[in-house]
C-alpha cells in the first residue's frame, strides 16, 4: 500500500517538494479542491461518481472546497484552510456531499502520507478532524453557522494510508441551539466500521459578534 502511493506521487511530481506557489494568484483564482485530481485513486473516483450520478435529480449536492474563505482572507491574509494546506495527494483528499432533506452530509475521503500516525496507517487526529468538519458541516448547513461543543469518538480500526473511506454525519435531533450529529467511518464497501462518533454542535447567535 505505502509503495504503491509513493509511486503515484512520484508521478505526480509530488516527490520531491512541488514548486511554490504565489499566495495571489492562488487566492485569485480560487481552485475547487473538491474536484478530482491525478492523486485520486479508482475508488475515490468511482464513489465520486456515484455520488455525481444521484446529484442529478437534485437530492443530493456536491459541496465545493477551497483553501480560503472571505473571512479569512479578511482577517488574516496568509491563513489556509486547514485540510485544504497540503499538497494534493499528500494529505487531505475528500468530497462532501449533503442531502438536505435526509439532514445528511457524506464525506469520501483519501488520507495520505503526511497524515501517517502509526506505521503504515491514518493518525487518530486526521480522523478525528475529518469527523469534525463533516459533522460540522452538516450542522452548517441544517441551521446556520456552529461552533464544535463536543466530540466524543470511538476508533474501531485503523485506517490504512492512501485507501479510501466514506465518513457518513447525520443530524439526530435539534435542541434549540443545539445541534446532536452522529457520525461513523466505514469502508467503501461498508463492510468495515472504521470509527463512529457523537457530537455536539452550538449554533452560533447571531446577534453577537
Amino acid at each position: 500500500m505505502l509503495r504503491s502511493c509513493a509511486a503515484r506521487l512520484r508521478t505526480l511530481g509530488a516527490v520531491p517538494g512541488p514548486a511554490r506557489r504565489s499566495f495571489s494568484s492562488e487566492k485569485a483564482t480560487q481552485k475547487d479542491y473538491s474536484l478530482p485530481n491525478p492523486s485520486w485513486t479508482k475508488d475515490i473516483r468511482l464513489l465520486y461518481d456515484q455520488f455525481m450520478k444521484k446529484c442529478e435529480d437534485g437530492s443530493w449536492k456536491r459541496l465545493p472546497s477551497y483553501k480560503y474563505t472571505k473571512f479569512v482572507e479578511e482577517q488574516t491574509p496568509k491563513a489556509q484552510i486547514f485540510t485544504r494546506s497540503l499538497e494534493e495527494g499528500l494529505g487531505f483528499e475528500y468530497v462532501m456531499f449533503h442531502n438536505e432533506a435526509e439532514k445528511r452530509v457524506v464525506c469520501v475521503f483519501q488520507g495520505g502520507p503526511h497524515l501517517q500516525g502509526n506505521h503504515g496507517y491514518v493518525h487518530g487526529g486526521a480522523i478525528a478532524t475529518m469527523i469534525d468538519i463533516t459533522a460540522g458541516t452538516c450542522a452548517v448547513l441544517t441551521g446556520g453557522y456552529a461552533m464544535t461543543a463536543n466530540l466524543n469518538i470511538n476508533f474501531r480500526r485503523p485506517i490504512p494510508l492512501c485507501s479510501v473511506v466514506v465518513i457518513n454525519s447525520q443530524i439526530d435531533k435539534i435542541e434549540g441551539r443545539k445541534y446532536f450529529i452522529s457520525c461513523d467511518i466505514r469502508s467503501v464497501d461498508e463492510k468495515t466500521l472504521y470509527s463512529e462518533a457523537t457530537s455536539l454542535f452550538i449554533k452560533l447567535d447571531p446577534n453577537k459578534a
